[in-house]
């Protein structure tokens, strides 16, 4: 039995639409919106000339293997809590390709593979997206381009005026109050959301912004799979007097509101919501480390609008990838298995692309 179709799980929802509508382009008829919600399914579907076939698919019941027979290449775009949905994906040869952001999860996912024989199995592919992703495959060019690194900056720009989807404002509001683990001279450290602020510069049309520490997942990755001894990633918004705020605001207690509901949901919405600063977005990596036996600092910077639509056609490359070439079995990040050199004609044609190596005394 041939297998030959993808499923894009929440494939209805905001990035995933996005992803379903540039993979059914490519191969029409051939890839699955699927959600716990027919209808949502088929009302979509409906607008994509079926190209895209509707699929109802709840991951939080058991797995029916009958399904993947004829599934090459499976898309998530949910946040999953157990890893039971991905095993069952590659045991049955089936390919699996994740956008989610969280640490804890991603992590559960590498260990299983790391302790699992996977010869037979379909290939993992995680980190994918804007941040992770092309953090990830920055900070990849940046340590092609040095000896040794020895630390590595992130810097994520969001827009305020950009059409973010519910489940990505719920996770930013949901980890504005978090503490969380990064490397630091190869030593764990235990951090706090938006506090540690840095003054980063974006270049002249974009200026400088206040960042702070934020858990996007790349920063705990990239130490374990370029090996640096200190990783960290920042958030700061288009608006940077609106990221003081919410810094500010985090420092004199919202915290403790944020656990009651309907604040919670209150925040959201007005995330939601607001019609203030563009869809710009933008991703600063700074590499600082050696050089044959000169010290050398590396900054790949990368701009350009609509975050989530950047999201989804880095998920669409990658799937195509997946679809068409062979990969190593087992369980990957998005930066072992791709370098920006494959991803960089089309990534230039959507977004504005930088990177400078400065040798000491530059």
């Amino acid at each position: 039995m041939s297998k030959d179709r993808i499923v894009v799980v929440g494939g209805y929802g905001h990035v995933g639409a996005t992803i379903c509508k540039n993979l059914g382009n490519a191969y029409p008829g051939r890839v699955y919106a699927a959600g716990r919600s027919l209808e949502k399914a088929e009302a979509f579907c409906q607008q994509a000339d079926g190209k895209v076939l509707p699929l109802q698919l709840d991951i939080h019941k058991p797995l029916d293997q009958g399904m993947l027979e004829k599934v090459k290449l499976v898309v998530m775009c949910l946040d999953q809590t157990d890893t039971a949905f991905v095993e069952g994906c590659l045991r049955n040869g089936t390919h699996y390709l994740d956008i989610s952001a969280t640490d804890h999860f991603l992590t559960q996912i590498e260990q299983w593979g790391r302790q699992t024989e996977t010869k037979d199995m379909g290939t993992a592919v995680l980190s994918v997206g804007l941040a992770p992703g092309l953090t990830n495959l920055l900070a990849g060019e940046a340590h092609r381009l040095l000896d040794q690194v020895n630390e590595l900056d992130i810097f994520i720009m969001l827009g305020l005026g950009d059409r973010h989807g519910k489940a990505a404002i719920e996770w930013t509001v949901d980890n504005l109050c978090t503490s969380y683990e990064v490397m630091n001279k190869h030593q764990r450290v235990t951090v706090e959301s938006m506090t540690e602020g840095k003054v980063v510069d974006f270049g002249p049309e974009l200026g400088k912004k206040h960042a702070y520490r934020f858990p996007f997942s790349d920063q705990q990755t990239l130490a374990r799979t370029l090996d640096v001894s200190t990783v960290s990633t920042r958030l700061c918004f288009d608006l940077d007097g609106m990221t003081r705020v919410v810094a500010a605001l985090r420092s004199i207690g919202i915290c403790r509101l944020l656990h009651q509901p309907k604040v919670r949901e209150a925040v959201i919405k007005a995330f939601g919501s607001w019609k203030i600063g563009d869809d710009r977005f933008a991703i600063k990596v700074e590499a600082r480390g050696q050089r044959g036996a000169d010290e050398a600092a590396v900054e790949c910077l990368l701009y350009g609008r609509d975050q989530s639509n950047m999201t989804a056609m880095v998920a669409a490359a990658v799937a195509k990838s997946l679809y068409k070439e062979a990969f190593p079995p087992g369980v990957h990040h998005m930066e072992q298995l791709f370098s920006l050199e494959k991803m960089r004609f089309w990534l230039e044609q959507e977004a504005s692309l930088t990177i400078n190596v400065r040798e000491a005394g530059l």
